[in-house]
């Protein structure tokens, strides 16, 4: 007789809670916090990826409204990552420091997922892929994100189904490099916000993602340095330095714009 689905069965839970593994000796109380808080990050990142897929899908179908809810969705679990940093401020820099050396050369800036989404938002580079082992899944993930079109490739294509003129040399760039800024893109922009609430609703709800993420930077930046200071981070990174310089948005055109109304 086949067993019936439980809630332990269909979630995993067994496993899933197998798998927090505290290396320090004793171990140190607060290593197991660590360890949560940041397996939970790669679960919301893994939704995040999964929600940015189905947003480029809808913005290349035409779908606002859809559209519209992903983006809010999105921005929810955002505010969701970044309240685990309240959670994660509640470790002084000593408890952390009683287990910050068996991390060893482990770091947040090793996250293969936070990474694809940086991909997919255009801040792509290839130096990345050095982190990563040649074979490993994250490096082949890394590698598929870096060639594919970003979501703001799916947000010009979405305008022009909307009867506004992209140059072709935007709507066919090169998908490996950084957005730059753009006047013909940005009098467009402005066009739309004066006269179709739908389309301005949309770039409305992308600038709330690029401002969730630049929230999260600066939260992270600040919980850093009220735990380790100006030390290296971890990995031997620069730590608070490099997270700093992380701290720009993903879609200028749409910042730009904010002082030509």
């Amino acid at each position: 007789m086949l067993k019936s689905q439980t809630y332990a069965s269909y979630l995993r839970i067994d496993e899933l809670l197998s798998i927090q593994t505290p290396k320090s000796d004793g171990p140190e109380h607060d290593e197991l916090l660590f360890i949560v808080i940041h397996q939970v990050y790669e679960l919301w990142f893994k939704q995040i990826l999964h929600e940015l897929d189905y947003l480029q899908q809808l913005l290349r179908s035409n779908e606002a409204a859809r559209a519209t809810h992903t983006t809010r969705r999105i921005l929810a679990i955002l505010k969701t990552v970044v309240s685990q940093i309240d959670i994660l401020e509640t470790m002084t820099p000593l408890e952390f420091n009683s287990f910050r050396s068996f991390l060893e050369s482990a770091s947040g800036f090793q996250s293969g997922q936070f990474r694809e989404i940086e991909f997919v938002f255009a801040h792509k580079r290839e130096a990345i892929f050095r982190h990563y082992p040649e074979d490993s899944l994250g490096r082949k993930r890394l590698e598929a994100r870096y060639t594919q079109p970003t979501l703001w490739d799916a947000f010009l294509y979405y305008l022009s189904l909307n009867n506004y003129t992209i140059p072709q040399e935007h709507l066919q760039r090169d998908v490996t490099h950084p957005i730059e800024p753009s006047l013909t893109i940005q009098a467009i922009l402005i066009d739309a916000y004066r006269g179709n609430t739908i389309v301005s609703n949309i770039c409305e709800s992308l600038v709330d993602i690029d401002e969730g993420f630049q929230e999260w930077r600066y939260r992270h930046v600040k919980m850093v340095e009220r735990t380790i200071g100006s030390r290296t981070g971890t990995g031997g990174s620069s730590g608070v330095e490099y997270l700093t310089a992380t701290m720009k948005p993903f879609f200028p055109d749409l910042w730009i714009i904010r002082a030509q109304f």
